[in-house]
């Protein structure tokens, strides 16, 4: 496939056939020959076939082949004239990060290390199937997390007001309607509220390494040595349920559509469809499970943490930085050519960046811009950062959500052997636990693309601007 150098760290992909718009691949030589190597530049041209597609089909720097969309890609789609795409979002609706502050130093928690990790491991629900924080029997109760995210979890003692204000969307989407959600779907999440999952969800529990901007670090409440903890899980089996639910749905209601795209995984819905209606509402009920899910991670580590350090946690500061989303679309509006349009906004497998200017951001961030969480594997470094100035000019406000993979699952267990990772990292001071070595194996930190090239390029392109790197301590797998 032919890919045209438009300047440092910008490929294009041409517009022909039935293209709407070019793709765009931001990436440096080194990362595109990583995603050369399985179909993600086949499917961000695919993307470019999808309706009341604006400007550019995108692909961020740690692009990997995924459903539909590849992870990393973006896209925004007229919400007049346009569609939505379960593919666009994922199965794993509004997997994402929290990451919770401490006052407390690395060598507080090294003297613990084995004690916290086996009190986390012990007391975070974790693993495929059932069992969470919270679990349901009256289905009218577990509404009210579908339509009020982590409002319903502060509500009921799992956190504070202050978690929302520092939360993506304050930890709820308004739009959602837990009526669309299926029974089937919702009978999967209501035993699963307040659990981690599997594959490559983690909890970890981190060390600022490295401060490269203090004004903004000061801001975000980030200093040298300070421990805090990154929890990466999204809305488990209710998620899934509710993209199968809809992609089924959608193909039998508009078969129409799959004559018009080269792919049947971006089947889509046509914008003001009763469809795309009520995917948008099931999606945002999922998307409100998520944040509810990670509120209530949050409030067991909170737990454990009094455990191991004999203090209220809120002695120990574990107040939120920030709960980002991956795997949603969103309704917003961005300038083209100085004229406002309304878009769905689809990142799949990828952040939302916005600079100070968005009025979406909460006030706390008005200055500096939204925090950006971007993990890399459980033996390398991860990174807080700001939303660049430049993101909503060329990628809709994103940026990149991870390392991205450069193995398989199945590749990666038949590559490694968990107990040898496990302990070479424990060689390096870093404690892994997780319920099998295949977790591990499949988890391995060669699995991943190298994260500080993610940065540099996201950083160079102006996308988001690093604030600080954390390196693992505890790092706990389902």
């Amino acid at each position: 496939m032919e890919l045209i150098k438009i300047s440092e760290n910008i490929y294009e992909i041409e517009r022909e056939g039935s293209m709407k718009v070019p793709a765009r691949v931001f990436a440096s030589e080194k990362l595109l020959e990583d995603i050369k190597k399985d179909r993600a530049l086949e499917q961000v041209k695919n993307i470019a076939h999808l309706p009341g597609i604006e400007k550019y089909a995108i692909m961020m720097p740690d692009g990997h082949q995924g459903y539909g969309f590849p992870i990393g890609g973006v896209a925004a789609l007229s919400t007049r004239n346009g569609a939505i795409s379960p593919g666009g979002v994922g199965y794993d609706i509004n997997c994402g990060l929290k990451l919770l502050k401490t006052n407390l130093k690395s060598f507080e928690i090294e003297e613990k290390a084995e004690q916290l990790a086996n009190i986390l491991f012990n007391k975070i629900p974790l693993g495929l199937g059932k069992g969470g924080v919270k679990q349901f029997t009256s289905q009218k109760v577990f509404d009210e997390v579908l339509e009020k995210g982590s409002e319903w979890a502060v509500k009921n003692g799992y956190g504070v007001k202050e978690d929302l204000d520092y939360c993506e969307e304050n930890g709820k989407m308004d739009e959602a309607d837990s009526s669309k959600i299926s029974s089937k779907a919702k009978q999967r999440g209501m035993k699963q509220l307040g659990s981690l999952g599997s594959g490559n969800h983690f909890l970890e529990v981190q060390r600022i390494d490295e401060i490269y901007d203090k004004e903004t670090a000061d801001r975000f409440g980030i200093f040298k040595d300070q421990v805090v903890i990154t929890i990466h899980s999204g809305s488990r089996g209710l998620g899934h349920q509710v993209c199968s639910d809809y992609l089924r749905k959608i193909e039998k209601k508009h078969p129409e559509v799959l004559e018009d795209i080269p792919d049947r995984e971006l089947v889509f819905a046509p914008s003001n469809s009763k469809l795309a209606d009520d995917y948008y509402k099931a999606m945002c009920g999922a998307a409100n499970f998520a944040w509810a899910n990670r509120q209530l991670l949050a409030h067991r580590v909170r737990e454990c943490f009094e455990k191991i350090f004999k203090k209220k946690w809120k002695e120990m500061e574990m107040y939120s930085l920030y709960d980002v989303a991956h795997n949603i679309a969103k309704k917003e509006k961005h300038k083209i050519d100085e004229e406002e349009k309304e878009f769905f906004v689809h990142r799949k497998g990828a952040t939302r960046a916005f600079p100070a200017e968005r009025e979406e951001i909460s006030e706390f961030f008005s200055e500096t811009g939204q925090p950006v969480i971007i993990p890399g594997s459980m033996g390398t470094s991860s990174y807080i950062l700001k939303g660049g100035e430049k993101s909503l000019e060329m990628t809709f406000g994103s940026t990149a959500h991870g390392a991205g993979r450069l193995m398989s699952r199945t590749k990666a267990k038949k590559s490694f052997r968990g107990d040898r990772v496990q302990k070479d990292l424990k060689h390096r001071n870093i404690i892994v636990k997780a319920r099998s070595g295949g977790n591990i194996a499949e988890e391995a930190p060669n699995v991943y693309k190298d994260v500080d090239e993610v940065i540099r390029v996201s950083d160079k392109l102006g996308i988001t601007k690093k604030v600080a790197k954390m390196v693992p301590m505890v790092n706990i797998k389902g």
